[in-house]
């Protein structure tokens, strides 16, 4: 009687909530059986087991581990433990430091659901779609047991609710990335990239790691409305670099600068004098812009462009129009032409007084004013 007394003192009695350490003796599908010293072994369902959906037991523990485990339900019959009761305190605390400290740390992806990917870090996490990756993601099915750098982006204890993001850390690499491939690029330089952007002020490049842009006046030599004119989404480019801005970040590139300029060889074989032919691209109200070659336009001011007094160029001229003109000057440094419509009629006009001149001492009996009056009607 009094050894029975004394084997029952010797019983430990647990109550819930007391953490015992524990060793694996049996593990069937759905639960595994532990000793930790009690008068009977304890039960460790698959549910306590992880914050994560797992299949059997056997995926995770096997006879013979050695757990930590927190005492969850206690009766005459049977004393139920939870390890993933455990794991939450010590991951909240652990997690919380991470999130104070910014650390980036590694998780693996246990599953993917609705919006998102799951993992387990010793709480559920949960990695929002919009926080996986820098680019739009269609299907998540390939990041399944795949492991992924990630920071905490929110914490809430009393909801169970961590939040984790590896665009966070993919937006970290990527700036310093741009940090050093910008204290790379020199201006000047020609590199080759890749059309990312389009939009209705230019097209984004790619030159590796960093975007750099080429604003529309920068895309050809030629007058442009719309970068789809010149180049597509993925069409590799030459590209020269303007301005590299390092506290922005921003590169400002041209495409058109790599290529030989209309003007240069404009500039070299027209002079002031010459007569040349071209088409009325603009009109603007102190003159029309002429293209004489392709890619250069020399401007007819309003006064050269009539000999009479005109109150818009649109009363002479009209778009597309073919016209003469004559070089008035030529500004190398500037890129800029001067052209004249109103010269070429001064000397038509002085040609046929000429010519009047000469008939009149020939005695063929016709007036200046009958001369020049017809040829002004043909020249208008």
């Amino acid at each position: 009687m009094a050894d029975e007394v004394q084997n029952e003192v010797e019983v430990q009695t647990y109550e819930v909530g007391d953490v015992v350490k524990a060793t694996v003796t049996k593990v069937e599908d759905k639960h595994a059986l532990v000793d930790f010293g009690y008068k009977i072994d304890g039960i460790l369902p698959i549910g306590e087991i992880s914050n994560v959906h797992i299949e059997k037991v056997a995926d995770v523990i096997s006879e013979g581990d050695e757990l930590e485990l927190k005492v969850i339900k206690v009766d005459e019959e049977d004393i139920v433990l939870s390890k993933k009761g455990i794991d939450n305190e010590k991951a909240y605390g652990d997690l919380e430091a991470k999130l104070n400290s910014k650390e980036t740390f590694e998780v693996t992806i246990a599953d993917v659901v609705k919006g998102g990917l799951v993992a387990d870090v010793g709480v559920r996490a949960f990695i929002p779609a919009s926080l996986v990756a820098r680019h739009y993601v269609e299907d998540f099915s390939d990041y399944k047991g795949q492991t992924l750098k990630v920071k905490v982006e929110e914490l809430d204890l009393e909801k169970n609710k961590v939040i984790l993001s590896a665009k966070a850390v993919l937006d970290e690499e990527y700036e310093q990335s741009k940090k050093n491939r910008l204290s790379e690029i020199q201006v000047g330089e020609v590199l080759e990239g890749t059309v990312q952007r389009l939009t209705s002020f230019g097209v984004f490049v790619d030159i590796g790691d960093v975007d750099g842009l080429v604003h529309i006046s920068e895309l050809s030599w030629n007058r442009v409305e719309s970068p789809t004119e010149v180049v597509n989404e993925g069409d590799k480019v030459q590209v020269k670099v303007l301005k590299v801005d390092a506290d922005t970040g921003k590169i400002s590139l041209s495409i058109k600068e790599t290529q030989d300029s209309p003007w240069d060889k404009a500039i070299s074989d027209i002079k002031a004098g010459d007569v040349v032919k071209g088409t009325v691209k603009r009109l603007v109200s102190f003159g029309a812009f002429v293209e004489i070659a392709p890619g250069v336009e020399g401007l007819v001011h309003i006064s050269q462009i009539a000999n009479r007094h005109i109150g818009t160029p649109g009363e002479v001229l009209k778009e597309n129009q073919e016209v003469e003109a004559k070089v008035l000057d030529v500004d190398a440094a500037e890129k800029r032409i001067s052209l004249s419509i109103r010269e070429l009629l001064d000397d038509e006009v002085s040609k046929y007084a000429e010519e009047y001149k000469q008939d009149e001492q020939g005695g063929m009996g016709v007036t200046l004013g009958d001369m020049i009056g017809d040829q002004l009607k043909k020249l208008k």
